[in-house]
């Protein structure tokens, strides 16, 4: 187990702040997958639209 993982946002695969991606670059999943749930989740009450600003503040960048 890789215990060095950390969670960034994603630089290369990004649409709006790059929370998705980088997600899904942490869990080895296709970005895809990732944005449809977090757009179900968003317009299941709206909690999604705010966990995704929370995100893109708190998650830091990619380093270079």
């Amino acid at each position: 187990m890789n215990l060095d993982k950390k969670l960034y946002k994603s630089s290369t695969n990004k649409m709006l702040a790059g929370v998705c991606g980088g997600i899904a670059e942490y869990f080895g999943v296709d970005p895809t997958w990732i944005r449809l749930a977090w757009v179900i989740f968003s317009m299941t009450g709206g909690a999604g639209v705010l966990a995704y600003i929370v995100a893109a503040l708190i998650i830091p960048d990619e380093p270079a």
